[in-house]
């Protein structure tokens, strides 16, 4: 070991002599440590010597081979024992170029200034090549001189520079960010490109980590993964990271990001290679489309949980549901009074009536109580946001909300205390138009949610109220349609009922649930001469106002055959031909006339369900009574049954919806209907309400008509 450091020292080592240039430093030296002073170290050689394949020659005073490098054999195809002793130019040199290598040689070896340059050399071989040569003079400790010349080929080294030179263009005129990492996450390149991505001067770059220049992204993951190269040798291909720059601190960009290992000839790890791509248009047109994708699966959902029923309030709170919690934390959906109650003219610029119809929150948030509660009613003043959304037609956008637009949101000032307070901060209302008509509005809100509302939210919001507002007019539509069809029907039934003799009667009416179920049933208490009463229960198959118009046309025609003292056969009779002469209409029903004096009942049926007799000490029984067709049919013949109805008896008339429904047997029904008859057949209001109230069935969609008659 002592011998080989002598060699850096100047000493002689193994009886050979050293030489130094004459303006050589040291052999091994690290600039960081020539900077701070201290002592130098071997570092592992680089590849580039190599590669070019350069060897070294030295030539004494007189011309001849003193040293021969390994790699000479290489360059000029000579071995150390061909050449050594030798004179260069007759060795090396055709005689035409001797004289100007002497020449040069000469003036090397005289004032010790070096030459380069390529000069013609005989190989071996016979052929001749250029070859690249560094000339200068060198000094033992002797005082002697020598010529040393290092020598590449050139064509090798043309080569290389070429490459190099391409290698430099593609770099600095390429388009894809580039950098060139040591093992220490050091920058030692970065190209324009990468530069102009990082928003820093290449120069910026040297020297630094990935930490130092990327303040705004997730620098750890990134030297994280580069460590990971720089151990397995693996490239991470095509990861991509999402965020911001000093370039554009202001929005997002997207890059696709590629690391390998770069390693030297020998194998030495040398750094990491870092590529990145700028994809940010792509990226953005692919969140684009997710979003796209998105709105379409919220407005699907929308579509498939609004307008369920026939109901304006269920509606109104399903559009409520439907859009929280995306994409809006808050919902509150309010209709115009005026549109509730299907007045069409205009309402100037002045405050309007609102109900609150909807509410929904995506948390528990103070909000809620600024809201309107559901089913109030409240004016809005014309300043209001809501206010201006119905008048004019038009969404209202406020993306980052002020204090001064709470003033305009809120109802009052307590209110907008409380939407500052829960960290309301963007603010949207759609209007709800059908058949161009302002129904109300969608009032949307964000508080948790950080982003602002933008123009894709008010899309998606006219979206959701676009398909709510078609369903709340048609829901208005069917309960004007369902109030008018059910206040005719209530018309035309007795109200109250007629005090007859002998007989204590009560009576009943619900409307369908569904508007367009009301219409067909109905009940009369007819008193006869001679103290005899009509009893009459009907059912006009059909919905709607039609039906109701149709019953009480019957109900007309009935009490006027009743009064002609006609047999209750023959009354149905008639009432068959009248209803047959209604456009497209039939009816069931059952006639009966009770006689006090001597308890009997006389009583018809027209396809209609079978009456209940309830004797005072008896169980509930249904009359097995000969059943007609239904009137309308025409050319049928009804039968009339006489019965006892003694004191304490009760009849029961009713109509198809008490005891029908879609998903239980009708026998099972009446065998019901039957068992709370023994308890609640009283001809009282309550009795009736018990019954419907046991038998309601969420299946049942009919209107329903009940008359409990006892004889006293």
């Amino acid at each position: 070991m002592e011998d080989a450091f002598s060699v850096f020292d100047g000493s002689v080592a193994g009886g050979k002599e050293t030489f130094v240039t004459e303006d050589s430093g040291p052999p091994f030296s690290d600039p960081d440590a020539a900077q701070n002073g201290a002592h130098a170290a071997p570092v592992p050689p680089g590849g580039l010597l190599d590669l070019l394949s350069v060897c070294a020659v030295v030539l004494d005073r007189a011309g001849r081979i003193a040293l021969w490098s390994p790699q000479a054999e290489d360059v000029f195809g000579y071995t150390a024992q061909e050449a050594l002793g030798q004179y260069a130019a007759q060795l090396l040199l055709h005689h035409k170029h001797r004289d100007k290598a002497a020449q040069l040689f000469s003036e090397v070896m005289a004032t010790g200034s070096s030459w380069a340059g390529a000069f013609p050399v005989r190989y071996k071989d016979g052929t001749t090549r250029l070859v690249e040569f560094r000339n200068m003079r060198l000094l033992d400790d002797r005082g002697e001189t020598y010529a040393l010349g290092i020598a590449a080929d050139r064509q090798l080294l043309r080569r290389l520079e070429t490459d190099l030179a391409l290698s430099q263009q593609l770099v600095s005129q390429s388009p894809i960010g580039l950098a060139l990492l040591d093992a220490d996450l050091r920058y030692l390149l970065v190209n324009p490109a990468l530069a102009r991505i990082n928003g820093l001067p290449a120069a910026d770059h040297t020297g630094r980590h990935p930490r130092d220049i990327l303040t705004l992204l997730d620098a750890a993951t990134v030297e994280a993964t580069m460590r990971q190269v720089l151990a397995n040798g693996t490239p991470v291909v095509d990861c991509n990271i999402v965020g911001r720059t000093p370039a554009d601190p202001d929005h997002d960009h997207a890059w696709s990001v590629s690391y390998y290992r770069l390693e030297g000839t020998d194998g030495q790890v040398l750094g990491v290679a870092n590529s990145v791509v700028d994809i940010t248009p792509r990226h953005r047109a692919q969140a684009q489309a997710d979003r796209g994708r998105h709105r379409l699966a919220l407005i699907a959902d929308a579509s498939a949980s609004i307008g369920t029923t026939l109901r304006v309030d269920r509606t109104a709170q399903e559009l409520a549901d439907a859009a929280v919690p995306e994409p809006a934390d808050l919902a509150a959906v309010d209709i115009l009074d005026s549109a509730l109650e299907m007045r069409h003219r205009p309402e100037g610029d002045g405050p309007r009536r609102f109900r609150a119809l909807g509410l929904a929150m995506a948390y528990t948030t103070e909000a809620a109580a600024a809201a309107d509660p559901v089913g109030h009613l409240a004016s809005y003043r014309a300043d209001r946001l809501i206010t201006r959304c119905v008048r004019t037609g038009a969404p209202v956008l406020v993306p980052r909300v002020t204090e001064s637009d709470l003033a305009h949101i809120a109802r009052d000032p307590e209110a907008a205390t409380r939407l500052a307070r829960a960290g309301v901060h963007s603010y949207l209302a759609v209007p709800l138009i059908a058949h161009n008509q302002v129904l109300g509005t969608l009032t949307l809100a964000r508080a948790r949610t950080p982003a602002p509302f933008e123009e894709d939210d008010v899309l998606l919001a006219r979206e959701f109220a676009d398909r709510a507002a078609i369903a709340i007019d048609n829901a208005r539509w069917h309960q004007s349609v369902r109030n008018s069809a059910e206040t005719l029907q209530r018309s035309l039934l007795p109200d109250p009922l007629p005090t007859v003799r002998g007989l204590d009667v009560a009576s009943h009416y619900q409307p369908a649930q569904a508007s367009s179920a009301v219409g067909g049933d109905w009940y009369d208490v007819i008193p006869l001469d001679g103290d005899r009463t009509a009893l009459v229960v009907g059912d006009v198959m059909g919905h709607g106002i039609d039906a109701a118009a149709a019953m009480g046309r019957l109900r007309t025609a009935t009490r006027a055959y009743a009064d002609l003292a006609m047999s209750p056969d023959e009354v149905l009779h008639h009432l068959d031909q009248t209803t047959a002469r209604l456009d497209a209409h039939i009816a069931t029903c059952v006639y009966a006339v009770y006689r006090p004096h001597d308890h009997t009942l006389r009583i018809s049926n027209a396809g209609h369900m079978p009456p209940v007799l309830i004797p005072e000490n008896g169980a509930p029984r249904l009359l097995a009574l000969p059943t007609g067709a239904p009137l309308g049919v025409g050319e049928v013949q009804y039968l009339t049954s006489d019965l006892e109805l003694n004191p304490g008896d009760s009849l029961v008339l009713y109509t198809d919806g008490l005891v029908e429904t879609r998903q239980r047997p009708i026998d099972d029904r009446l065998k019901l209907l039957l068992r709370l008859l023994t308890d609640h057949g009283h001809p009282s209001q309550s009795s009736c309400e018990q019954i419907l109230d046991a038998l309601a069935d969420g299946d049942t969609v009919d209107d329903i008509a009940l008359l409990i008659a006892r004889a006293r």
